[in-house]
């Protein structure tokens, strides 16, 4: 190596070992829970010893905080309200609703949101920063769509994020919470309820209660 060349740091290996052990404690942590998760194994799963995580990242809750913080990363880049810039008024609520369950109900997300409920009643900080990351996120991304639509005259609107709530809400219904019990995905009942937030939304607050508005007219 020429004396002129840089030095290289530990930087990089230093970040994927980091990634490593964070990986391991996530999968860890959410599929078996806080209590039957062991720092030695968690270890072992990254490859790296439980000295050096106890010297990164202090003790296990100090490592669960982290990969939450991990996991809540992944759920801001993957959680969007899709902007649909055609199709009617109904055809825009339709996919959103759509994205909000299709969200809402995946097995993974489903057992996250499980193990973030246990451990928030020992810190509760850990809720926080997942309601944060998930749940308000998607509220103030489609409260400023409605708040949009407002300002374009398709609906009539005061309080965006109060009607973002009470969309999200309808859409969800009591499914959201059978799936957190255990009960099977239910397909057709997820479209029934979209269909009927729908509906309700546009009959509440729609200049034109068909809803059959175009994005732009």
């Amino acid at each position: 190596m020429s004396s002129n060349e840089p030095k290289r740091t530990g930087r990089p290996a230093d970040e994927a070992k980091r990634e490593a052990i964070l990986a391991a404690a996530a999968a860890s942590f959410f599929e078996h829970g806080f209590a039957a998760s062991s720092i030695e194994q968690i270890a072992a799963d990254a490859g790296v010893s439980k000295v050096t995580i106890y010297n990164r990242f202090g003790d296990k809750r100090a490592l669960f905080a982290a990969a939450v913080e991990v996991e809540c990363e992944q759920i801001r880049g993957s959680l969007q309200v899709p902007e649909v810039a055609s199709g009617s008024l109904r055809d825009r609520l339709t996919a959103v609703g759509e994205a909000m369950v299709a969200f809402t109900s995946r097995p993974k997300m489903v057992q996250f949101e499980r193990r973030i409920a246990a451990e928030t009643e020992h810190d509760p900080a850990v809720g926080a920063a997942f309601l944060e990351a998930g749940p308000h996120r998607m509220k103030e991304s489609f409260a400023a769509l409605i708040a949009a639509m407002h300002e374009t005259g398709e609906v009539d609107v005061a309080d965006p994020a109060l009607a973002a709530e009470q969309f999200a809400g309808m859409c969800k219904g009591m499914g959201d919470l059978e799936r957190r019990f255990g009960a099977p995905a239910d397909p057709q009942r997820n479209r029934e309820r979209i269909a009927g937030a729908v509906e309700v939304f546009c009959r509440a607050y729609a200049r034109d209660p068909s809803c059959e508005t175009e994005a732009g007219s």
